[in-house]
């Protein structure tokens, strides 16, 4: 993987609903904290989860044309490395 550029939209009024983008392309990713947040999977989009030292997030595409599956795993990893935990497992299955 190259190393792409992601930026992240904060959303003023919820600290847990953030979006990752891509800088150079369209990929969209929205944070959902399952603790705190009502999630409902879209089936047309892709979704993965991880456990961020007891809290658990969905990682949602939004509006994903499939182009690029590894760039979504890549944009997870990096949204890990800006929580502080490089080492967050990232699950194809929800864990709840």
């Amino acid at each position: 993987m190259d190393h792409s550029v992601f930026l992240l939209v904060k959303d003023p009024h919820n600290n847990c609903q953030d979006v990752i983008r891509h800088r150079d392309g369209s990929l969209r990713i929205r944070v959902y904290c399952l603790g705190s947040d009502k999630f409902d999977p879209q089936e047309d989009e892709l979704q993965f989860y991880a456990n961020d030292n007891g809290d658990l997030l969905a990682f949602e595409t939004s509006e994903y044309d499939g182009n690029d599956p590894l760039l979504v795993i890549e944009a997870i990893r990096w949204y890990a490395e800006y929580l502080r935990n490089p080492k967050m497992e990232i699950l194809a299955e929800d864990p709840r």
